[in-house]
């Protein structure tokens, strides 16, 4: 077992240190107070007078007070903001639902205004019938709601040669978990026809986005078929302009480039397109230069979000509720281990609810701290009998070259003043 603390640069700790700092201030509690507090004996200005109207804020806004839950990127990562990443605040949020406001943004050439009006989805190449859809067209067809997690390929990518990023929004914060509302494409395909493909088990689709970077990737039929969605609602209201509205692509338990926002194209193909996302990107590169594509799947992976760097302890001693997400992408989480001590022993954590299929599940422990150090990790399993993987038996297998794809065992130190940061326990 190797252990390494993580290096920190001068300008990634100055970037990181402001979102630690947030949550100091706490109060220290350990057990209910006693008599004589005067936020319970004393009148307080809130009880004394009226608050706001009901129409103060027609579309409600969190709270001043939550301020701090908010995306954040980081801003060496990439040339541009433009294309570039913002990250889910999971160190911040409960449950398993993610706002939309909150949920991550992964863009090739920024978020486009695309109204309900204009937009349009052709459906072409190997079917009956050429189609053209308008949104109101899409709204008439029999929907379904689905909740499902879409994780970026490259969450947790700036991992894998050794700890870097100290907090989980960072690490694994490009993930949201949201119920979508849609049409499955299996019926717009089938609106279409699909006589003229022929055997449909050789056949692809080849989606396309309407943003400049016609951001497009090629779906084995057989996964169309089954369970993408063509989606217009999250949450039960509109999607959000960076989360591709007015219609997006769901691709379940897939990596999320093949999630096509603002889709304007599905073509029913005799085989992949082979396009840039799914040739020079999107490809896992191994230890001897070769690469792997067609790595879609997300593996069942896991994480603590409390305590952890953005969110240590700071009620000191006594009870402690240890918090995380687990998620799989080829189905049900069935289990989650938490262990305090890097791997030595384990302890089986408790699901809030049963794990649904290719959606987060929350995971809580509830135990005692003493004050001492821990080094805190999880273990997810799915209910296809797949265990996550440390980082070791992962570079066993793919070597240091990769960036996709990485659902390795994450670990936090917690310090014995309450406060942790992000080392590596192999």
């Amino acid at each position: 077992m190797t252990f390494r603390f993580k290096g920190k640069p001068p300008s990634r700790r100055q970037f990181l240190a402001g979102a630690a700092a947030s949550t100091a201030g706490a109060i220290s509690a350990g057990a209910a107070r006693g008599e004589g507090d005067p936020l319970i004996t004393e009148p307080q200005y809130w009880a004394q007078g009226f608050g706001d109207p009901v129409d103060e804020a027609p579309y409600g806004l969190p709270i001043e007070f939550e301020s701090d839950v908010i995306r954040r990127n980081v801003d060496w990562l990439t040339a541009d903001t433009i294309s570039s990443v913002n990250f889910t605040p999971i160190h911040a949020l409960d449950g398993t639902i993610t706002p939309q406001g909150c949920a991550f943004e992964r863009h090739h050439s920024g978020a486009i205004e695309l109204s309900k009006p204009d937009y349009r989805l052709m459906i072409n190449g190997l079917v009956d019938t050429p189609l053209v859809f308008s949104y109101n067209d899409l709204e008439r067809f029999p929907r379904e709601n689905h909740v499902y997690f879409c994780e970026c390929a490259a969450n947790s990518g700036m991992e894998w040669a050794g700890a870097q990023l100290n907090g989980a929004q960072f690490t694994h914060g490009m993930i949201h978990n949201m119920e979508y509302t849609g049409v499955p494409l299996k019926t717009l395909l089938q609106e279409a026809g699909l006589d003229a493909a022929g055997d449909l088990s050789d056949k692809w689709v080849y989606v396309e986005g309407a943003d400049a970077s016609s951001n497009g990737r090629s779906i084995p039929m057989e996964k169309a078929l089954e369970d993408c969605l063509v989606a217009f609602k999250a949450n039960g209201e509109a999607l959000r302009k960076e989360h591709g509205y007015p219609v997006r692509l769901v691709v379940p338990g897939w990596e999320g480039n093949m999630w096509v926002k603002w889709l304007r194209r599905v073509k029913v193909t005799d085989g992949p397109v082979e396009s840039r996302e799914e040739t020079s990107k999107y490809t896992d590169t191994m230890a001897d230069g070769t690469s792997r594509k067609w790595t879609w799947v997300m593996d069942a992976k896991s994480v603590v979000t409390s305590p952890s760097p953005q969110s240590p302890i700071t009620h000191g001693k006594g009870p402690l509720v240890i918090s995380g997400l687990a998620w799989s992408g080829r189905g049900a989480i069935t289990r989650v281990d938490v262990t305090k001590d890097g791997g030595k022993t384990w302890q089986t954590a408790r699901l809030a609810k049963p794990g649904e299929k290719r959606a987060l599940t929350r995971f809580y422990l509830d135990t005692e701290w003493d004050g001492e150090e821990m080094l805190l990790q999880s273990r997810a399993m799915d209910d296809t009998g797949y265990v996550q993987p440390t980082k070791d038996q992962l570079r066993e297998v793919r070597g240091l070259n990769s960036v996709y794809h990485n659902n390795g065992i994450q670990t936090w130190l917690i310090n014995s003043d309450g406060k942790a940061e992000n080392v590596e326990v192999s």
